[in-house]
């Protein structure tokens, strides 16, 4: 029969620790962490266990071999000519007797070790509970820099369920949370779907980063743009202002800093190819881009389109838009609900007033 060695607590004290810088310098290769930080965070919680264990609040020091795991704790006491408190002083007289072999000065600061037999085992315990708190926050860390970066872009996720009227979308190693208020209203889902959503916020909680995305954020179109034109890319066309009704329409005012480029052209592209990709994105949302302009009365001409305008006078101090257009027009002008006359007035910053040629004539 083969006989059964007992091992004594400081042999397993040795392998305990032994295994843990093993697992620390795993740790290290495959996460990245630093062998440093996470001997640091062992030492923190040896001390506490330590203090706890010995009931010693005050100058305990822990130190740990980096490469083999073993500890050391110590208690560090200064040398001075009179005690004031005695868990932490001593006098040169009983310096000198406490370490005979040491040339011992007023002023400085001897240390004493503490006995941790068949502490050993505890302490590995609490070690690595230390090792895998310090492996999530290190994660959370990473997760959180990695998805910050991605604020106020587009990225594309997949749908994983719905919970509730909310959408859960895996972005990779996490997942965001589209909310009803940020989908596209009548926009419906399938597990597996891809779907391309704005970042708006990443908040680092301590459950671990929450991504806030969109569907419905104005900033997702002039993204969308972004992508598709190339000028828009470049800033040789600057997207200058946007209004939108997410699921039923956008007005878009662009500006091009080059007069060789049409910049209402170059956002819709050959046989509008450019516009309709983005209106593919948006599931049909109908989009009207215009020429952006510093005057006022132009730039509201041009938001009321499709419909013709035969003239603007605006209050620029009161923020106020006075126009006139054709009486055919004015249906067009004001649109279903009052939408086009709505999305003019956020994208010009103006309160627009429509009237057609035969109401403004009868006020007269």
């Amino acid at each position: 029969m083969k006989k059964v060695v007992k091992k004594s607590a400081e042999e397993l004290k040795k392998e305990d620790f032994k295994e843990l810088i093993t697992a620390i310098d795993l740790i290290e290769q495959e996460r990245g962490i630093s062998k440093e930080v996470l001997l640091k965070a062992v030492e923190d919680s040896l001390l506490q266990a330590c203090k706890e264990e010995y009931k010693q609040n005050e100058n305990i020091r822990v130190h740990i071999d980096s490469e083999t795991g073993e500890y050391n704790v110590y208690r560090d006491f200064t040398v001075v000519d009179e005690v004031l408190d005695d868990t932490c002083e001593l006098t040169l007289e009983q310096a000198k007797a406490k370490f005979p072999l040491r040339e011992v000065l007023v002023g400085d600061v001897v240390s004493e070790e503490i006995a941790t037999k068949g502490f050993g085992r505890i302490a590995a315990g609490k070690a690595k509970q230390v090792i895998v708190q310090k492996l999530h926050e290190k994660e959370r860390e990473i997760l959180y820099a990695q998805y910050s970066g991605k604020e106020k872009e587009v990225v594309t996720g997949i749908v994983q369920k719905y919970s509730k009227k909310n959408v859960i979308i895996s972005l990779g190693k996490i997942d965001a949370s589209l909310i009803d208020t940020e989908q596209i209203p009548g926009e419906v889902f399938r597990t597996g779907d891809r779907v391309k959503v704005y970042v708006v916020e990443v908040k680092d909680t301590t459950k671990g980063p929450r991504v806030i995305v969109s569907r419905t954020h104005p900033e997702l179109v002039k993204r969308f743009f972004e992508n598709e034109v190339a000028e828009v890319a470049d800033g040789t066309v600057e997207i200058k202002a946007l209004s939108r009704e997410a699921g039923k329409r956008t007005k878009m005012a662009v500006y091009s800093n080059d007069p060789k480029v049409d910049p209402v052209g170059a956002c819709v592209g050959v046989n509008g190819s450019r516009v309709n990709a983005v209106v593919d994105e948006l599931n049909g949302e109908k989009i009207d881009i215009i020429n952006w302009s510093d005057d006022p009365e132009h730039l509201i001409a041009n938001a009321l389109s499709p419909a013709e305008v035969i003239s603007v006078s605006v209050n620029e101090e009161e923020r106020i838009a006075n126009v006139i257009v054709p009486d055919d027009m004015l249906t067009l002008a004001i649109g279903s609900k009052g939408q086009n006359a709505r999305l003019a007035a956020r994208l010009t910053g103006y309160k627009i007033d429509i009237k057609s040629e035969s109401q403004a004539a009868d006020l007269l």
